[in-house]
């Protein structure tokens, strides 16, 4: 008997395992050419094999209940699901926190430039001009906040560590590919056991920042452009890269990727973008390429 063609995988926020052999089931229905089902994680994740529907209508038909029973849905063909490169955003994504909100408030600006950042990742206004107007709001800041900052105030978000160290393990090659700044970038990369970091490199004179960020400034463009030379570098196909990001200026990579996926994102992000992530965690990028819960690996 052939490989059924498709997958569609289901999953809910591994705090509230809600996903119930009913709610699978009823799910199964929906998917016209439907195969079998597997477990990945009981009442968390779960994979439906089926054929005769292709990946937008599945989307579709899937939409409803996924809304009802509040689960995320990846639709995607069978024979491309495994990547063996991640490209991910950092702040809002693997981390809980954007960074430049984060040093605005030490610095007394905050609300200001979380304003500006709502509208900057809403895809509203340039990324680069806003980067630079909020930068310009942190001139003589201590240098010293950052760690501070990263100690008390940076966490990261439920199944990073587990993403990164799992898709190392299997041989995969993980990049943190931020519109943030490398003092950041280069301490979740750590954190997290990432291959590589690219991010925005703040002004420094003696211990403070200047208030100017160096050019080039990494923004939508060059998150495409790291996509495309790490694709290359490792020798990989497209279909075998996944990126993921929330805001605007990961669109670009997100639709280029192989699978690009939507992480608490904006609309304009969440719409475009081949699957979303509302509701469940990162662990979700493991489950879309048919890893089981019991072949994670924690960091």
């Amino acid at each position: 008997m052939p490989s059924p063609a498709f997958v569609a995988t289901l999953v809910v926020d591994p705090a509230r395992p809600t996903l119930s052999d009913a709610l699978v089931a009823r799910a199964a229905q929906a998917l016209p050419g439907f195969v079998e089902r597997r477990w990945l994680d009981p009442e968390i994740a779960a994979d439906l094999f089926f054929d005769g529907f292709d990946g937008a209508d599945a989307r579709a038909s899937l939409a409803p209940l996924a809304a009802e029973a509040h689960y995320d849905v990846i639709v995607q063909p069978m024979a491309t699901r495994a990547k063996r490169l991640l490209v991910a955003d950092m702040d809002s994504t693997l981390i809980g926190q954007e960074c430049i909100d984060e040093l605005a408030a030490a610095a007394g600006f905050g609300a200001h430039v979380a304003g500006i950042t709502e509208r900057a990742m809403r895809g509203e206004i340039p990324f680069e001009a806003a980067l630079r107007e909020r930068v310009a709001l942190l001139a003589d800041l201590p240098i010293a906040i950052i760690d501070e900052l990263l100690a008390t105030r940076i966490t990261l978000n439920p199944g990073a560590r587990a993403l990164v160290a799992t898709m190392r393990a299997a041989g995969g090659y993980a990049a943190i590919v931020s519109g943030g700044f490398t003092p950041f970038t280069g301490a979740i990369a750590r954190r997290l056991g990432a291959d590589e970091h690219r991010a925005n490199r703040l002004e420094i004179a003696g211990d403070r920042l200047t208030g100017r960020v160096l050019e080039p400034i990494l923004g939508a463009d060059a998150k495409l452009v790291a996509l495309r030379e790490l694709t290359a570098r490792l020798g990989l196909a497209r279909w075998e890269t996944m990126a993921v990001g929330d805001g605007a200026n990961d669109l670009p990579m997100l639709v280029e990727a192989g699978l690009g996926l939507a992480y608490r994102a904006k609309p304009k992000v969440a719409a475009a973008a081949h699957a979303r992530v509302d509701h469940s965690d990162l662990t979700t990028l493991l489950y879309a390429q048919g890893i089981a819960r019991s072949e994670f690996v924690e960091a």
